[in-house]
């Protein structure tokens, strides 16, 4: 798979990601962009948003002002930096879940998701 971490995520997380699948960082690539210009990249390069941020949800369902990229957003940062990631690898490599084309909420206890 290909994501995007946005500037939150930890940099712990996105190198035990890389691992396995291919993360661009915008604290790597474009530090200080908007929410808006993260959103432009993950559409022209295909890439899934990795996000704490839940202004991501506002800017896509409530504007409606882009076309709307793959987003996961984490809503718990974990006692380690990892964790996120780690649980994420457990999710893919379930197979029970679709990334691409939704909006996927991941806490502690619960997956959800909104298709568009």
């Amino acid at each position: 798979m290909r994501f995007l971490a946005n500037e939150n995520f930890p940099a712990p997380g996105i190198k035990l990601l890389r691992q396995q699948h291919i993360v661009l960082s915008i604290t790597e690539l474009s530090p200080g962009i908007s929410d808006v210009e993260v959103i432009r990249k993950a559409l022209d390069e295909k890439l899934i948003i990795l996000t704490f941020d839940r202004d991501y949800g506002e800017i896509i369902f409530k504007h409606r002002s882009l076309p709307a990229p793959s987003i996961i957003y984490f809503r718990f940062k974990g006692k380690a930096p990892q964790e996120a990631a780690r649980l994420l690898i457990e999710i893919i490599e379930s197979g029970n879940i679709q990334f691409e084309n939704n909006f996927t909420v991941i806490d502690e206890n619960s997956i959800r998701q909104r298709n568009y």
